[in-house]
Formats: C-alpha cells, sequence, structure tokens
C-alpha cells in the first residue's frame, strides 16, 4: 500500500506544481482575480494533500488497512475538492457550464476533514 500512496502522493504533488505554474503564468490574463485565487485555493489544497499522503505513508503507527482508508479519502477528496475548484473557476473559458459542480466541492472538502479527523482518530486509539 506504501507504495502505491507515495506514487499518488508525488502525481498530486506533480499536477499540483504544474496547474499552479499554469494559473500564474497562462491564466492570470484571461480569469478574474476572484476566480484565479479559486483555482489558486484548489493547487493550495492539492499539494498540501500530497504531503499529507507521504505522511500517512512514512507512518509505522498505522496499520495498512488504516493507510488504506486515509488514501481513498484523500484522493477522493482531491479529486472532488481541487478538481472541481479547478473546473468552476475555469468555467468562462470553456464551452461548458460546470455550475453544477458547485455543491461537489463541499462534499469533497468533508472527505479531506474526515481523513484528517480519521487520522487523530487512529493516533488516539493507538496503544503503546
Amino acid at each position: 500500500m506504501e507504495k502505491k500512496i507515495f506514487l499518488v502522493a508525488s502525481i498530486l504533488g506533480l499536477i499540483a506544481v504544474v496547474l499552479g505554474a499554469f494559473a500564474a503564468h497562462g491564466l492570470r490574463d484571461a480569469l478574474n482575480p476572484t476566480s484565479l485565487e479559486s483555482f489558486q485555493t484548489g493547487v493550495r489544497y492539492q499539494m498540501y494533500h500530497a504531503f499529507f499522503l507521504f505522511v500517512v505513508g512514512l507512518m509505522p503507527q498505522l496499520q495498512p488497512q488504516q493507510k488504506k482508508r486515509l488514501f481513498w479519502l484523500v484522493l477522493l477528496g482531491v479529486l472532488l475538492f481541487s478538481g472541481s475548484i479547478y473546473l468552476l473557476a475555469t468555467n468562462a473559458l470553456t464551452p461548458i457550464d460546470f455550475a453544477f459542480l458547485g455543491p461537489v466541492t463541499p462534499l469533497g472538502g468533508l472527505l479531506l476533514m474526515c481523513a484528517w479527523g480519521l487520522l487523530g482518530v487512529y493516533l488516539i486509539k493507538r496503544k503503546n
């Protein structure tokens, strides 16, 4: 499981760097300041959670099943949270109206919060 966690964390980190650079250089003139800031928020949260996955992968205190649960919560959370933000922030640039994704963003955020909370629960319940 650790290999999968590290691989996905690396991919999420790589994509966050690419999208951050794209936003700073390619989208700066194409988006209004509010949309650009929203896009950058998606990038920041994606990068935070790439680091989160690396830490989870490195934690010997966690059982494989616990790592797996955290992995899926974070992966789905990032896809829904950051992914929907990217599409909503660039909505004006595409012929598709992504406004229907508005409710998806908080669901993704909730999954990310659940991952952090579950990590805390695992650590509190851990026996030495």
